[in-house]
């Protein structure tokens, strides 16, 4: 089924919506939350968790790619369920040693200003990305946004574990250059 009939099916309160939906992208979400939370039972909740909110949000929203706005809802999701998590146990998973690699380039955001702040360097980052070579981009998007493992990186890239860690680190390095230099 087509994103269009998708939405058509929640605009129209039917619920086939959250079926066709699951059958379409229920893979592609439980992936995404799997990598940020490393445990099955919490991607399956943070799985149904994107349905509810799928169900409250269309409409009043009718996106144009159904997949990167429920990958972006899960990826939100998974990364407030791992906070509370993380605050709980203090445990060590592969999502926070990703965002520990990312938080010398940024800084977390709490006041309106910081929040504007953050928007303007998404835009940096984006920009930033887009003039890397597309395989750059896609690793370094597969370990920050993704939350893949080096690991599991270089296994789908058929590198070396090293080679891609040195690819992040010029990345990150290069990135934080680009921030100091537009001001953040």
């Amino acid at each position: 089924m087509e994103d269009k009939e998708i939405i058509g099916l929640f605009v129209n309160r039917d619920e086939e919506a959250i079926f066709a939906f699951k059958e379409n992208f229920e893979a592609y979400c439980r992936k995404i939350a799997l990598n940020i939370l490393r445990n099955e039972e919490d991607a399956e909740e943070c799985f149904n968790d994107t349905c509810f909110t799928l169900w409250n949000l269309i409409p009043p929203n009718s996106p144009e790619n159904l997949k990167a706005f429920a990958g972006r809802i899960t990826h939100n999701i998974a990364l407030n369920l791992f906070r509370k998590r993380f605050t709980q146990k203090r445990g060590g998973g592969e999502a926070e040693i990703a965002l520990s690699e990312f938080d010398e380039c940024i800084p977390g955001t709490e006041t309106v200003e910081e929040t504007i702040e953050a928007k303007e360097i998404t835009k940096i980052i984006e920009k930033f990305l887009y003039s890397n070579p597309p395989e750059k981009r896609g690793i370094f998007i597969r370990r920050y946004w993704y939350m893949f493992s080096v690991s599991e990186i270089a296994e789908s890239y058929g590198f070396s574990e090293g080679k891609i860690k040195s690819i992040l680190f010029r990345m990150r390095k290069e990135l934080k250059k680009e921030l100091e230099r537009e001001g953040f």
